[in-house]
């Protein structure tokens, strides 16, 4: 379960009434184009996925329901059963990309792992932070706002919606950080903060044996993690240029390496040994109580440490993310489809992938949780037992809660990045060379 997925990756514009007819990229009303029509006369909205899935069928069934004017028509990249095999996602990429470039796709397109802010750059994307605050359809007291607002890019522009969202937190081990009587302020610090914190708990555990790794992890994994919550000083989202040939950058690899090769952090580790810290992607609420005892019988859930000069949090990870063509003719009834999926109807479905966008919605299937944990029925993983206070679901509630932290990345990026530290990390490439092949390679792609 450590290497659970650690991404698991990953709008519509338009109106209401009151807005006017909306430019490129802009939120607005009908576009100059003509509204497409079926044989029936109902206005036809197109929705693409990368491949079926039975949740937006049930959604297209209940959408048309209550909009009987609109035809949602789902496409998808792969067939039913389909597999994918090597190569394909890249094809995927591609052709999204033709689509939204010729402005002869989809109407709403989902954006998972594919390079959002290249669509933003090129204005191909609608900004739904308008017509988000104006629709009074949407009870907005009764959602988990902070949501959406960790996706607003740093200009304020909404231009994805998440159907639903994962977290992302650290994992400590209680009890050795209540006995090396460490303060740890997981709100505010940063990556050598959290370095620091670690070690200190790390020397205090003594009785003479070999200490504890903190993490247990490849190296790129922790590089990833570390660069996802800071993209943005590495690659600018407003001009597309890259930066990795920076001594921020080096001075980052080295300082990963470090802890290595002083056997802080392991890749691998003995049968039944553990870390102190471990990183974890909740996909469900009942991930959220029950995978923290797989590691400790006294978990303790802190927020990932975060770049210097930023807010710290719960990481965000949306799923199944969805945007808005900009050259769509149909930008109302697209935001009326998104609008739908925040809905009571459809964030209450039992096929809804991790958490639901309604406060509602989580707290009371946690507090359902919190029912059988008392009656002892609550299944944690083999072997593990836990007493799970109150005071804890009052806990995983609020974390939900105040869950924003977020920043985009793109997945290519990543890979590249990926690929070329592995030669630093083994030791055949010094930092300086492996950070000027990174950052050749990401300037390509940007500037593809």
């Amino acid at each position: 379960m450590r290497k659970q997925v650690w991404v698991v990756l990953t709008c519509a514009a338009l109106a209401t009434s009151a807005c006017g007819a909306g430019g490129s990229g802009e939120a607005g009303g009908t576009s100059n184009k003509e509204k497409p029509k079926n044989k029936d006369g109902k206005t036809v909205v197109t929705l693409s996925l990368k491949q079926p899935d039975p949740f937006f069928q049930t959604v297209e069934k209940k959408f048309e329901e209550k909009y009987p004017d609109i035809d949602l028509q789902i496409q998808s990249y792969k067939q039913p059963g389909e597999k994918w095999e090597g190569g394909d996602f890249e094809k995927y990429v591609k052709t999204t990309n033709t689509a939204l470039l010729s402005g002869k796709g989809p109407d709403i397109v989902e954006l998972s792992d594919l390079p959002v802010d290249k669509y933003v750059h090129g204005k191909l994307l609608v900004n739904l932070n308008e017509v988000f605050d104006q629709d009074k359809s949407l009870k907005k007291e009764e959602m988990n706002l902070n949501i959406l607002d960790g996706l607003k890019n740093k200009d304020g522009g909404l231009y994805t919606i998440p159907t639903s969202f994962y977290l992302r937190t650290y994992i400590g081990d209680g009890d050795s950080i209540k006995k090396a009587n460490v303060k740890i302020d997981d709100a505010n610090w940063t990556w050598d903060r959290f370095e620091e914190t670690a070690r200190k708990v790390r020397e205090k555990e003594g009785g003479g044996k070999a200490k504890r790794p903190v993490f247990a992890d490849d190296p790129g994994v922790i590089l990833q993690e570390i660069i996802m919550d800071r993209y943005g000083e590495l690659v600018d989202p407003a001009t597309m240029k890259a930066k990795f040939d920076s001594n921020s950058f080096t001075d980052l690899l080295k300082s990963i390496k470090k802890m290595y090769d002083e056997k802080v952090m392991k890749s691998e580790i003995a049968e039944g040994e553990t870390a102190l810290f471990y990183s974890s992607a909740f996909l469900t609420l009942q991930d959220l109580v029950a995978v923290p005892y797989m590691y400790f019988s006294n978990p303790k859930l802190l927020q990932k440490p975060h770049a210097e000069g930023k807010k710290g949090g719960i990481r965000i990870i949306p799923a199944d993310e969805f945007g808005v063509q900009a050259k769509s003719p149909v930008k109302a009834e697209a935001w009326t489809f998104l609008s739908f999926l925040y809905s009571k109807d459809v964030q209450s479905l039992q096929d809804l992938k991790g958490f639901s966008l309604l406060k509602e919605v989580n707290d009371k299937k946690l507090d359902e949780i919190q029912k059988q944990a008392k009656a002892g029925t609550f299944e944690l993983p083999a072997g593990k037992t836990a007493n799970v206070s109150d005071e804890q679901f009052n806990l995983y509630k609020e974390l939900i809660q105040k869950a924003d932290s977020y920043s985009a990345f793109d997945i290519k990026v990543l890979s590249i990045i990926n690929d070329e530290s592995r030669a630093y990390f083994s030791g055949q490439k010094p930092a300086e060379e492996v950070a000027k092949l990174i950052q050749n390679r990401v300037t390509t792609y940007l500037n593809e």
